[in-house]
């Protein structure tokens, strides 16, 4: 059942730490303007995530990405476009009391107004996926976020992956999957229906969403998830380090990485997919 959260909750994190409200806000658009505001409103204007009429369930974790992303929402609506609604989203798959606490307590000084919503997801990727649980999370949790969105009558799911979520990605389809694709900023939901996943931070670098968050003196929440608790040393953290490793000697490797997925030479391609079909070089060559 949905419920509006931050109602009578005293805040768990010691109010020294805190950053006032109005001053996060504003940092947002002065202080952090290059690195956060300028990149969310580029892609917003490149991908054409937004749209005249559009209502957007935000989807918020209570981690780093995802409340960066509602600030951000909060402040394009307040003092740029106004024709959109945000409505925001968070759910509770089965975390501790004091993790969910946490949650309500970050958005209710962000003063995030969500809605907050229960599923069991950690106890039955537990009971049918516990070699691969992190596959089959993600799987449920964006299906069991498309559905609050469907109903509270939203025409777009904004997820808060960023700038490394793509360009790791894309290594990782190319290294452990043996394609090149990526992780694209908006694609239509393939089982709901007037549905569509859009991803405004897709050119904002992770190292900043968390000098910002370290500026606010919030305490993200991470997975927090019970059932892969021992299981960190998964394939993106590998990914994550090799980039790392060959930006000593290639700095803007993660740059070109990017850049690449969007500057495919197709003449140079020896085969490719598309609408399900398959296509090789050889059915478009010339033999004359």
């Amino acid at each position: 059942m949905s419920t509006m959260a931050g109602q009578g909750c005293e805040p768990m994190i010691p109010a020294e730490d805190l950053a006032e409200l109005p001053e996060i806000e504003r940092s947002i658009i002065t202080k952090y303007r290059k690195p956060l505001w300028s990149k969310f409103i580029k892609a917003i204007k490149d991908f054409n995530l937004i749209e005249n009429g559009d209502r957007i369930a935000v989807a918020v974790s209570g981690g780093k990405d995802s409340t960066l992303m509602a600030k951000l929402f909060q402040e394009l609506h307040r003092h740029g476009i106004r024709n959109f609604e945000p409505v925001f989203i968070a759910m509770d798959p089965g975390y501790h009391p004091d993790i969910r606490q946490l949650l309500i307590n970050n958005c209710r000084h962000l003063n995030i107004p969500i809605h907050l919503f229960e599923s069991n997801i950690f106890k039955v990727v537990d009971d049918i996926a516990q070699d691969y649980p992190c596959y089959m999370c993600a799987k449920m949790r964006r299906g069991s976020l498309y559905a609050q969105a469907q109903e509270l009558g939203c025409n777009k799911l904004a997820l808060g992956h960023h700038f490394n979520d793509a360009i790791e990605t894309t290594l990782l389809n190319m290294f452990y999957g043996g394609s090149f694709k990526t992780m694209m900023p908006k694609l239509k939901a393939a089982n709901f229906s007037n549905l569509e996943l859009i991803r405004p931070l897709y050119y904002i670098e992770e190292r900043n969403i968390e000098k910002f968050t370290q500026g606010c003196g919030i305490w993200p929440l991470n997975c927090a998830c019970m059932v892969a608790a021992e299981k960190t040393a998964n394939k993106r953290y590998e990914i994550k380090a090799l980039i790392q490793e060959l930006k000593k000697s290639f700095k803007n490797v993660d740059k070109l990485i990017m850049r690449s997925t969007q500057n495919v030479q197709m003449d140079c391609i020896l085969g490719w997919r598309q609408a399900g079909k398959d296509h090789s070089f050889l059915d478009f060559y010339d033999n004359d």
